[in-house]
């Protein structure tokens, strides 16, 4: 059951590639989190009391519900549906999530005779995760899938954490969270200021800023 909610939670970025909407990344943030809530469930064996009542708020308070919401405020707020003209086609995007998504299981593969703490599955998923997070940050315009993708990194270094739960730092784990957190915060009221200026949120906009 854990090894299909993990693969499932590597698929959803393959979504993310095929798919200009916003709202759609923005569904995908939901259902990543709710996926983690359960990977977090399932785990429950083998985490501290308390680190597992920080893991449960934080998958389903924070990355399942808050967040998201914001997210999809902002985007009623600037009127911002789609994320147009992207710097490669969403076929060519999909064929590389794809190869990132495959290239997971690779290192699945080989990371699972090198250490027997590392949980080689999720390590390979949250890899290719971050991953495919980097690309949407890099390869799409507008603002919001700009924080949507940092937000899809941020659940693939989450992913990497629980492949070593026993280890896991709790306090670098909240600090990630706090400032990425913060970032989002700041780069939904960025938006809004790029909507006032320019009526658009897209970040070639800041190309035109003059003194």
């Amino acid at each position: 059951m854990i090894y299909l909610l993990i693969v499932l939670f590597g698929s959803t970025m393959l979504y993310v590639s095929a798919t200009s909407r916003i709202e759609a990344y923005i569904k995908t943030l939901y259902a990543q989190g709710f996926l983690l809530f359960l990977m977090v469930a399932l785990e429950f064996g083998r985490i501290e009391t308390a680190t597992f009542v920080f893991l449960c708020l934080e998958t389903l308070v924070f990355k399942a519900v808050l967040i998201p919401a914001m997210l999809s405020n902002a985007v009623r707020k600037n009127e911002a549906y789609r994320d147009v003209e992207p710097s490669i086609s969403h076929f060519f995007s999909l064929i590389i999530s794809t190869l990132v998504f495959l290239g997971g299981f690779a290192i699945a593969y080989l990371s699972g005779s090198r250490s027997a703490e590392i949980q080689p599955l999720y390590f390979g998923i949250s890899i290719s995760t971050m991953v495919n997070g980097l690309l949407i940050v890099m390869l799409r315009k507008n603002v919001i899938t700009h924080a949507i993708g940092y937000m899809m990194m941020e659940n693939g270094i989450f992913l990497l954490s629980l492949s070593i739960a026993k280890k896991m730092p709790f306090v670098v784990d909240l600090g990630v969270l706090l400032d990425l957190f913060t970032g989002i915060f700041l780069l939904v009221l960025f938006a809004g200021k790029i909507r006032e200026a320019f009526d658009e949120t897209e970040v070639d906009s800041l190309s035109r800023l003059k003194d």
